[in-house]
């Protein structure tokens, strides 16, 4: 399957966003890069569900950092984190909504090097940076695709990870979501 884009279509996107994070969960992230494709298996992520959800960055407004999560869904939503790492989402259902998924660990597949267990360290495997913020993930240079594969068996829910200060309600919400007894996700 490698050598054809193949990306997801918008569609796919363009649906609740826990039921794209469950769905994400074995797809292939592919970033072309100097017109070599580098591939990983989705193996961990995590749901924020819009201006609701306290844990989101969308929760505090339409600002310019935030503007890619309000736009339409199936685009990449980049930013940087402590100054030093990169962290790549997924938008998520209709325009204006402000929902995303973020993918939090790879599964090398093909031309990763480097760790990939972690939402940096996945940016930084995959050579993503805030170049690729707003990029069309149904394009051929950023984009997940179907590898064909079955969907995996045993998913695990916990709650996400460093959002404590959004408040018990959301920070105890089961929404990050990975593959049980991977070896590749960021933490047990």
């Amino acid at each position: 399957m490698h050598g054809r884009p193949n990306p997801l279509p918008r569609e796919f996107f363009d649906r609740d966003t826990i039921e794209v994070a469950r769905e994400l969960l074995g797809k292939h992230l592919v970033h072309v890069v100097a017109g070599r494709e580098r591939v990983g298996r989705i193996v961990e992520v995590e749901a924020y569900l819009g201006t609701h959800d306290r844990a989101s960055h969308s929760s505090k407004g339409l600002t310019p950092r935030t503007r890619v999560m309000f736009g339409p869904p199936g685009h990449a939503y980049v930013y940087l984190i402590y100054g030093l790492y990169h962290c790549t989402n997924v938008v998520t259902e209709a325009a204006g909504c402000g929902a995303a998924v973020l993918l939090r660990a790879l599964e090398p597949v093909l031309n990763l090097s480097g760790r990939s267990n972690g939402p940096g360290l996945l940016s930084n495997a995959m050579q993503i940076d805030l170049g690729r913020n707003g990029a069309d993930l149904t394009g051929t240079e950023l984009f997940v695709r179907d590898p064909g594969e079955p969907a995996p068996r045993h998913i695990a829910r916990r709650p996400r990870i460093g959002v404590d200060g959004a408040g018990p309600r959301w920070a105890g919400r089961l929404l990050r979501f990975y593959e049980k007894d991977n070896a590749w996700i960021s933490r047990r």
